[in-house]
């Protein structure tokens, strides 16, 4: 029996939302932006993760991956399309 075909998707493709949303927890307003970051101690440089943020939370998140020094850039999300997915 193959799981993730019973809850809808296909085999290897998770299910998410059809519009992208913010990573903020607990937010499901429509993202925006695309923050861009990574760790240092574990990422190659030329890596980048992704978290997405609407434009309540952009200064919040962006804060948050600053603290830490991942946080390397946002940019406009445009055409529903990200640089790698959002974690």
């Amino acid at each position: 029996m193959d799981v993730l075909s019973s809850l809808g998707g296909q085999a290897g493709e998770a299910p998410g939302p059809e519009t992208p949303q913010c990573s903020r927890k607990g937010c499901r307003s429509a993202a925006v932006w695309q923050i861009l970051w990574n760790n240092p101690k574990i990422h190659d440089e030329q890596r980048r993760k992704v978290w997405l943020a609407c434009d309540e939370h952009r200064a919040w998140l962006e804060n948050f991956l600053a603290q830490r020094l991942f946080w390397r850039s946002t940019v406009p999300l445009t055409g529903g399309d990200t640089e790698e997915s959002a974690t």
